[in-house]
């Protein structure tokens, strides 16, 4: 990708894609076939185990090891690795509208917070893009994300 901001020590292997846009802070660490989307945030000292993939928007704390996919828009840290909410900061400084915030926020309610199963949380949010029209581009990467996730998603 380009436009990405890559910090001393990090190490990236073999056959890793990071896309745009994307800041890995020092010592990061991307084992094999890690894919970085659009915008990701990656803490010092971090570690994402190989086939990983991160969804756009996402941000990783300081110090993770990260085994697990990390859905679009979420804020994740900690070994184990736990979701914290999802990133508001990222989202206001990228200029994305209340409703599309509101609409990102509600996807992080129906993924963790609502107890719900994986499968009636994924009809939820498909179910966004006709409440909130204009997050369906943020809807459908969503969707497609988890529909494509091999390593479970971030708990």
């Amino acid at each position: 990708g380009s436009d990405n901001w890559i910090m001393a020590y990090t190490h990236i292997a073999h056959d890793c894609r990071v896309d745009n846009h994307t800041t890995l802070a020092n010592n990061t660490t991307l084992a094999g076939h890690v894919h970085l989307a659009d915008w990701v945030t990656v803490g010092g000292l971090t570690g994402i185990h190989q086939f990983v993939s991160v969804g756009a928007h996402a941000m990783i704390g300081f110090a993770s090891a990260v085994a697990q996919d990390v859905p679009p828009f979420m804020l994740v840290d900690g070994n184990p690795l736990a979701v914290r909410g999802f990133n508001v900061v990222g989202l206001r400084r990228r200029d994305f509208s209340a409703a599309r915030i509101g609409a990102v926020k509600q996807m992080h309610r129906l993924l963790y917070r609502q107890g719900k199963t994986l499968e009636e949380a994924r009809a939820g949010i498909a179910a966004l893009a006709v409440e909130v029209p204009e997050s369906a581009a943020d809807v459908a990467l969503m969707s497609g994300f988890l529909s494509s996730a091999t390593r479970g998603i971030a708990r």
